[in-house]
């Protein structure tokens, strides 16, 4: 029994002694115990026995299930937060987070692109396993399958009230719309922000909707007002469930380009609007943690912050730093994949910790779905219990025997331990000099493909990228973080092992989906794949 507990019966068993003397002495006359009062007496002794005789480390009543709230930034580069390197933007709410929590120094998305890493987030999953494979737009007929069980879903299934404010990106259609898919609540944009007239080089694109719950009720919103928004809405929601469990997902609009800062931030940081977006973002986050602090409930919830995908580079002083990695978004090197992410949660995460084991946001299904006890998906998933490396047990590893990222439906790299393998594959690197002021790199000589082109030439038609090609390459990420030298000629027998361990993953999982293909009684929402703007 826990000492404030045992503290408590003491308490009470004296109140009750007390008040069993104090009626026999108004009975009697006398301080003597009457027979009528013998029972609370004995009551009280036989309580102080059970103090006596029940170990302190019997296990007590489970406590209040643990409310989650995940804020996900759009396209942060992992050197863009104060705790993580970055030395000309101010985080001063995400390092306190770091310095109160844990900050993991190895955390990874499964692609490096918007609708494919929102797909992986809530179904645990790697992407194109459930048809999400991309990044969609408004032309987009795909979305997330009815079938698939979603982290909101599982939350909600436990009695949890669930939200969501801010960019949805699995699907516009009125059957993937997020409250079809286990939120109570939806609030923002249904895909990217440049998908609408901030378009650089495509022309003609509608509107871009904001979307409350199933209704536009407003086209081409103020997008310097999405980062104030988005946060109001997410305190609002803390402050009306304080009283019952709650998952929030806050998947923020900025710093994806076109960036806007509102008035109270513009011109503040030393990295240009850009900076001045996170500085904005990283105040949002300040304010969601005054929330909880308000409400009483930080002991209770874990906080976790982390981006989709590493920086647009092609957009210069419009986009963010992946730090000493290697390229950004839209690339399986590490400054496309490796995101800054912070754990928080007073009571379990150990404060000031640093986790440098390798884990995914695949893994934050099953690792919720652990905390809450909700339902197990019937679908294979990709993603492991983290749990016990957020509670910083001894001795606690990395639950993968790999990890793999993906461009499209194609194996692009795999990482087991600290070595990382890509296979021979074609990537995007930015054109030229950077591009400024909202613009990508070689902007006047670009000749953009159609929207509908989503492969990685059309990708690079429309914002400032070339393709090059990359050979077989083996990095050792502990001693060369940034993938400068290839060292698969000095260990083909490991080339071999890592090749051999992705392919046997690869099998696992297509027999796992072509069984749950048969199992389906009927056909849910189309998701057979995805398109970039």
């Amino acid at each position: 029994m826990a000492k404030r507990s045992r503290n408590r019966l003491f308490a009470s068993v004296r109140a009750a002694a007390t008040t069993a003397a104090s009626m026999s002495a108004e009975t009697t006359g006398s301080t003597a115990p009457a027979a009528s009062t013998a029972p609370a007496i004995v009551a009280a002794l036989l309580a102080l026995l059970l103090l006596v005789v029940v170990p302190a480390n019997v296990p007590q009543a489970s406590a209040a299930p643990p409310n989650i709230v995940l804020l996900f930034a759009d396209d942060l580069g992992y050197g863009d937060v104060g705790c993580f390197g970055a030395k000309d933007i101010r985080t001063p709410n995400l390092d306190r987070m770091a310095r109160e929590g844990m900050r993991f120094t190895d955390f990874y998305v499964s692609q490096p692109v918007c609708t494919a890493s929102r797909a992986s987030l809530l179904t645990g999953c790697y992407a194109q396993r459930v048809g999400l494979a991309g990044a969609l737009n408004h032309s987009s007929s795909q979305g997330i399958a009815d079938r698939e069980l979603l982290l909101p879903e599982i939350c909600r299934g436990r009695g949890y009230a669930t939200a969501v404010y801010g960019k949805w990106h699995l699907g516009h259609r009125p059957e993937f719309n997020p409250t079809r898919h286990g939120f109570d609540h939806f609030a923002g944009i249904p895909y990217s922000n440049d998908n609408s007239r901030y378009h650089p080089v495509v022309k003609n694109i509608p509107p871009l909707p904001w979307i409350e719950n199933t209704r536009v009720v407003e086209e081409d919103p103020d997008q310097s007002r999405f980062t104030r928004r988005l946060t109001d809405l997410a305190v609002s929601f803390i402050e009306k469930h304080q009283d019952r469990p709650f998952f929030l997902y806050v998947p923020h609009v900025m710093p994806h380009v076109p960036i806007f800062a509102s008035d109270s931030f513009r011109g503040r940081s030393a990295r240009g609007l850009y900076g001045d977006a996170v500085e904005e973002l990283d105040a949002g986050v300040g304010e969601v943690l005054a929330a909880l602090d308000r409400c009483q409930l930080s002991s209770n919830t874990l906080v976790l912050f982390l981006s989709d995908n590493g920086p647009f580079l092609s957009y210069g002083d419009h986009a963010g730093s992946a730090g000493e990695l290697r390229e950004g978004k839209l690339t399986t090197f590490e400054g496309g994949i490796r995101v800054p992410t912070i754990a928080r949660w007073p009571t379990v995460v150990p404060a000031g910790r640093v986790c440098r084991e390798p884990a995914a946001t695949i893994d934050l299904l099953p690792t919720i779905r652990q905390l809450v006890g909700g339902a197990v998906p019937e679908r294979r998933l990709d993603g492991r219990d983290i749990g016990p490396l957020l509670r910083g047990e001894p001795q606690a590893r990395s639950p993968h025997e790999a990890l793999l990222f993906y461009e499209g439906q194609t194996l692009q790299a795999i990482r087991q331990g600290p070595w990382k393998l890509h296979l021979p594959h074609p990537y995007l690197t930015v054109a030229g000099p950077p591009g400024r002021n909202g613009k990508p790199s070689n902007f006047e000589n670009l000749k953009p493909e159609s929207i509908a082109q989503s492969g990685i030439r059309g990708i690079a038609s429309r914002h400032g990228y070339s393709v090059s090609e990359l050979e077989l390459s083996l990095f050792n990420l502990e001693s060369d973080p940034g993938e400068r030298r290839n060292v698969a000629s000095e260990h083909p027998e490991l080339v071999a092992k890592l090749r051999d361990t992705a392919a046997a993953i690869e099998a696992a999982n297509a027999a796992a989906d072509a069984k749950w293909a048969a199992s389906a009684p009927s056909a849910g929402g189309t998701n057979s794949g995805g398109t970039r703007p």
